[in-house]
């Protein structure tokens, strides 16, 4: 389980972050919706370490982690798929993945889920000694995703995985974050897109102006008017 409590984050004197308390199930998928600049992608952030709460508390599986470093939340089995990918484009896709694991000691466990995300992408692996840069937006987004399972987390924190992609590589980016659940793992997406977070999620929220203004089950939040008129477009 993820969970905040009464979450603040500031940058400077403005207020990303307000008061957010939330918490999702394990083994779920799961998602925070919102306008762009509600705050969603800072929430994500503040998870994995990147920023510090101004006030407030994460307990990830029942222990606090709101202070630990970004290295320390991976050990601790969080990984994050950032917004715009951020793969290391003069690396080849066999680089990229490999370094999702420069934590790890097991060596042949490591082999065994990188030959298993090449399986489970196969245009990695018929790319795998490409530079990263010179893949398509969508391989870009699955080698973000493949570099993040090779750290072999329990959640997958995911920003805005839709965006830029195709009606058809949306789709394919579906099928993908519903494989990663099936493994056993959890996933909480921060996504603009609330007809596909909506449709992936089991648990959702609604992110305004960087408080939580809405909670529920994902399925009978598509029927909520707001979220329907505001976010979803109908």
């Amino acid at each position: 389980m993820i969970e905040l409590r009464n979450l603040s984050v500031h940058y400077g004197r403005a207020i990303a972050v307000n008061d957010v308390s939330l918490s999702f199930p394990s083994s779920t998928v799961n998602c925070i919706i919102g306008s762009n600049g509600a705050g969603k992608s800072t929430i994500l952030r503040t998870i994995s370490g990147l920023v510090r709460p101004s006030s407030g508390q994460i307990v990830f599986e029942g222990e606090p982690i709101q202070n630990l470093t970004p290295k320390q939340i991976v050990e601790r089995g969080i990984a994050h798929v950032p917004e715009g990918r951020h793969v290391f484009p003069e690396l080849t896709v066999e680089e990229n993945l490999k370094i999702g694991a420069y934590l790890r000691a097991d060596a042949a466990a490591v082999r065994r889920d990188f030959d298993a995300i090449c399986g489970a992408f196969p245009r990695l692996a018929e790319r795998r000694k490409q530079f990263a840069n010179t893949l398509s937006g969508g391989e870009q987004q699955m080698l973000a995703i493949g570099r993040a399972i090779m750290a072999a987390p329990r959640l997958v924190l995911m920003d805005e995985p839709s965006m830029g992609l195709s009606p058809v590589m949306v789709a394919t980016m579906g099928d993908i974050i519903r494989s990663i659940n099936a493994e056993g793992r959890s996933v909480l997406l921060v996504e603009q897109n609330a007809n596909v977070a909506l449709s992936l999620s089991e648990d959702a929220a609604v992110l305004e102006q960087g408080r939580i203004s809405l909670t529920g089950k994902a399925a009978l939040m598509k029927d909520d008017e707001h979220v329907r008129v505001a976010y979803i477009g109908v």
